[in-house]
């Protein structure tokens, strides 16, 4: 895009980090850093930063996590007949002999027809770790049987909801 390259008149002088108008986040100005680098010094011309799937976590409680495309996002570029949700809405095993039972909500957004994930949403206990792990594989173009088939749920844990959700929706706007 225009910021990863020359601004102005000036040649050899780029925009990085929060100079642009991207998200930011230290670890999204350090990836464009090295893009930049690789493309002047590295022999890699094509190197762009993707800013499409920066994952993301609020460190709130719970903890919020995401990355990629919101549902209203990918109905806006898929439109709706091509969208499906998986949601799951329980209470994480951390809670379960407590008073208060937290619930954790997880989101999947895929489009068909393959059901290639382009978006998760979570929030709950734990959240926060699982997303680097899970955006990896929305970065790598997974569908949603890539994401149930290439690992074994580990149980207990609320990242296995990730993996074993079976039953898809339409999106409701």
């Amino acid at each position: 895009d225009a910021m990863q390259q020359c601004v102005g008149a000036a040649p050899n002088v780029y925009a990085l980090g929060d100079v642009t108008p991207r998200a930011q986040l230290t670890p999204v100005a350090i990836a464009a850093g090295r893009k930049l680098a690789d493309r002047l010094f590295g022999g890699r011309a094509l190197a762009r930063m993707d800013y499409s799937n920066v994952p993301t976590v609020v460190f709130s409680h719970p903890p919020y996590g995401t990355c990629g495309l919101t549902t209203a996002q990918a109905v806006e570029r898929y439109g709706r007949a091509a969208v499906r949700v998986y949601e799951s809405k329980f209470t994480a095993m951390y809670h379960a002999m407590t008073e208060r039972k937290t619930k954790t909500h997880m989101r999947l957004v895929v489009v068909l027809p393959d059901e290639r994930v382009v978006g998760f949403h979570m929030v709950g206990a734990g959240v926060d770790e699982m997303t680097q792990g899970f955006a990896v594989a929305l970065g790598l173009g997974a569908t949603k049987q890539q994401w149930d088939e290439a690992s074994v749920a580990i149980h207990p844990t609320s990242s296995e909801e990730l993996v074993t959700m079976k039953v898809p929706k339409v999106p409701k706007l």
